[in-house]
């Protein structure tokens, strides 16, 4: 959702263009596919878990007694209803849409299939931010300025910094998750980055990422990426320092995942916030 905004915002105030129309169908097909990309999670892990209490106990399917075939069949009719608004978006649009689109599915798709799904190798935190954080924000933007929108480093470049807290705070979420579960992912052999550099390196990393966030924000309005409403973004720094903290000092994913999860709502909700005041003044 947030991603999505940010990207309207910007085609109102970098491009002066907005297309309601196709931004609501767009943003139809963008929360069905999320949908099925967090059913697909539940499904393949709830099949390929090696360990039975996380396949009952802990997978929302194992645990609250869901019928996999009905999480199947809607995996399949959501993708297809999707796929088919995102055909008819490129047919309006552009082409490039469809590439882009296509790019999405893979990511979505792979992230959590296949004999290495996405999820459970080092580069899910990258794969995640880009696609959820910088991907949503392109194809928000290039939808509601496609007529005026030019495909070079620096249109691109643009859409990237403006993206980039976004995509900070989404892999963060992913990171957590790895560092709350790492013994858990290493008895269902999942190689993720925190197998890697372990988990201080992992901790240390998420926080320099949640200030690599905010400083972004600080230099946008300077490159005339954003309005300097956006500057407001830091007044929830005591709050994201204070959530940062709780995950530092402990790594239980019933107690204290919670805190990425605040930051990424808190902080990107404040960032379209300020940034929609911005184009309304």
């Amino acid at each position: 959702m947030m991603p999505f905004s940010l990207g309207l915002c910007f085609s109102v105030y970098y491009y002066h263009s907005i297309n309601w129309g196709v931004s609501i169908v767009f943003f139809i097909a963008m929360f069905m596919f999320n949908m099925v990309v967090d059913m697909l999670d539940n499904y393949n892990d709830y099949y390929h878990a090696d360990s039975k209490s996380y396949q009952q106990k802990t997978n929302i399917i194992g645990r609250e007694n869901i019928d996999p075939k009905l999480v199947r069949n809607l995996i399949i009719s959501m993708t297809l209803i999707s796929a088919a608004i995102g055909i008819w978006l490129a047919s309006q649009t552009g082409w490039a849409v469809l590439w882009m689109g296509l790019f999405c599915y893979f990511i979505g798709f792979g992230y959590s299939s296949g004999p290495h799904p996405i999820s459970s190798l080092p580069l899910g935190e990258l794969a995640s931010g880009f696609t959820m954080g910088f991907m949503i924000v392109l194809l928000s933007v290039y939808l509601n300025a496609y007529q005026v929108f030019a495909w070079n480093w620096l249109s691109v470049g643009q859409v990237f910094l403006l993206a980039l807290a976004d995509e900070l705070w989404i892999s963060n979420l992913m990171l957590a998750n790895n560092i709350c579960d790492a013994q858990e992912d290493e008895d269902n052999h999942r190689k993720t980055i925190v197998h890697f550099i372990g988990k201080k390196a992992a901790l240390t990393a998420y926080s320099v990422k949640n200030v690599l966030a905010f400083l972004v924000i600080i230099v946008l309005p300077f490159l005339k990426i954003a309005p300097a409403t956006v500057w407001l973004t830091v007044l929830i720094v005591p709050f994201v320092y204070k959530q940062n903290k709780l995950l530092l000092q402990k790594q239980v994913k019933t107690e204290t995942f919670i805190c990425a999860v605040k930051t990424l709502l808190v902080g990107a909700l404040t960032y379209s916030i300020t940034y929609i005041i911005g184009v309304l003044l």
